[in-house]
């Protein structure tokens, strides 16, 4: 992997950032809004925060930069798929369990659905999520898929997937500001900044430098995982003629800056087996 410091230094902040926002999240729930609850009442609107954050955005951000994490290139790319879904329907199951709270504390309260630009955001994204998820696992884990339905659906899988993840996040920063607004409307009003503003705006820019992060892996070319057919060659040539065409093992490419620059020329020497149906 080219640039493997840099890699590990903006994952392991994005992994920091997003424990620190789920922990501030179950702080937040627990602390300021009077803990968890199933029973219809604000307890239970807590839970809608709370796996939105943990589920719909940190597990979907982990879902998207999977691929890139050289420790599982060694893994056949058939094992990634199952684990990316897998992440991508667990953060799907929470997002749904996150919705259906949120519009049972509503109907309880008899408080008024979908009004917010708040709600609509979101109610989109995760019906476009499901949406997305559904043909995912129909195109790439079904052997009956044409590849070439594969491949002229990638770039538009891509592309929703990040979408998606962004506006999950847009959705998140408009749903806790009108939550303050509506928590604290006097003694202390959120314009006066209490202790529980400070503590979730701290929240929101969490979620936006997470986001910045995950985006940044999942959109450096240089980090993407090499096709199959490229690592195959690494593993079962090394050292045969093809192998010395294509380039150097494995644990050369990960071993410092010669690494690095080696990886770089094997990737444009070997453009020919770039995998654009997995």
């Amino acid at each position: 992997m080219e640039n493997y410091k840099q890699f590990l230094v903006i994952l392991s902040s994005a992994g920091v950032v997003g424990l620190i926002a789920i922990i501030f999240a179950i702080r937040w729930v627990l602390y300021y809004q009077g803990g968890l609850a199933w029973d219809g009442k604000a307890a239970e609107f807590n839970w809608h925060p709370l796996l939105h954050i943990s589920g719909f955005i940190f597990l979907q951000g982990v879902a998207i930069i999977v691929y890139r994490l050289p420790w599982t290139w060694k893994y056949n790319k058939l094992i990634m798929k199952f684990v990316h879904a897998t992440l991508n329907l667990v953060a799907f199951i929470f997002a749904v369990v996150a919705t259906v709270a949120v519009f049972d504390f509503h109907n309880d309260a008899n408080i008024p659905n979908m009004y917010s630009l708040h709600s609509w955001v979101g109610l989109a994204a995760v019906i476009l999520y499901g949406l997305q998820l559904v043909l995912g696992v129909g195109l790439y884990l079904m052997p009956f898929t044409p590849v070439s339905w594969r491949a002229a659906f990638m770039p538009i899988h891509t592309y929703s997937g990040l979408f998606l993840f962004g506006s999950v996040i847009a959705a998140a920063l408009m749903g806790i500001t009108e939550k303050l607004i509506f928590s604290l409307k006097t003694n202390p009003a959120y314009k006066d900044l209490p202790p529980q503003a400070i503590f979730v705006n701290i929240l929101g820019l969490l979620l936006v430098i997470f986001g910045a992060l995950i985006l940044w892996i999942a959109t450096r070319q240089s980090w993407k995982r090499p096709s199959e057919q490229f690592l195959h060659s690494l593993h079962s040539d090394r050292g045969s003629e093809v192998g010395s065409k294509v380039g150097p093992s494995l644990s050369q490419l990960s071993d410092g800056v010669e690494g690095e620059e080696a990886f770089g020329e094997v990737r444009r020497r070997n453009n020919k087996f770039e995998d654009q149906v997995n």
